[in-house]
């Protein structure tokens, strides 16, 4: 799969309570992580991967990321917006964002960082048949509470608030689909992707593609010491 075919949608929504007075003018995605933009860590991977076409689902200062970013000629990319007026959720705010979506993308989140192949992963969707494919890690609520579950190649259950004894992974923070799994999300509402992906696990629709090496996440503040940490060390 050539990495220039394909698309990442970024979620930068979100308005980052977690995080208090850091977040309180400034928007997650430029959080300043050892000299860079949390984003710009998240725009180099990609580019090292060969990997250029962006997209941007922006809310809670959104334009802030804009003006940071442009249109992404500075970094050798292609960078376009969706920027939501009131809240959508994440699947909502990728409905808003259909008009720049190819036919099949990545999407992550805004404040994750995550160890991925994005090539073999795509190509291994595109080989399948699905709508959906969710990245899952066997976290054991090492990192964060664990939220998921799988088996024979497919997520069977997903909840950001309750809990199953079978759910020993967690979503790792990278999804595919294809376009037509937008046709799922009602149009201007507020719509999480937790309940596309109870939709999508209710139809056999969303495939798990299992990782191995931890992620790292910015929404919380020890997320952002450990990724601090995890620059440090690179350096």
């Amino acid at each position: 799969m050539s990495p220039n075919v394909i698309q990442v949608a970024i979620l930068a929504g979100g308005l980052a309570t977690r995080l208090g007075e850091l977040t309180r003018r400034l928007p997650k995605s430029l959080l300043n992580l050892e000299g860079k933009p949390f984003i710009e860590c998240q725009l180099e991977q990609f580019k090292r991967q060969g990997i250029t076409d962006i997209v941007i689902c922006a809310g809670h200062l959104g334009e802030q990321i804009e003006r940071c970013l442009g249109d992404g000629t500075r970094n050798g990319m292609t960078i376009r917006y969706s920027h939501e007026h009131k809240p959508l959720g994440t699947a909502g705010a990728l409905k808003k964002a259909r008009q720049h979506l190819k036919e099949a993308f990545i999407t992550i989140y805004g404040d994750s960082f995550l160890f991925l192949d994005y090539g073999a992963m795509f190509s291994y969707f595109l080989r399948r048949d699905r709508l959906a494919l969710m990245t899952v890690y066997k976290n054991y609520d090492l990192h964060d509470r664990s939220n998921t579950s799988a088996a024979a190649g497919f997520v069977t259950g997903y909840s950001k608030n309750g809990r199953a004894p079978d759910m020993v992974y967690i979503d790792y923070g990278a999804q595919v689909f294809r376009k037509a799994a937008l046709d799922l999300i009602p149009a201007d509402s507020f719509y999480p992707l937790e309940d596309l992906f109870t939709v999508l696990i209710s139809q056999k629709q969303l495939l798990a593609y299992e990782v191995e090496e931890r992620f790292y996440e910015i929404g919380s503040l020890q997320g952002l010491r450990e990724f601090s940490e995890y620059l440090r060390g690179k350096a």
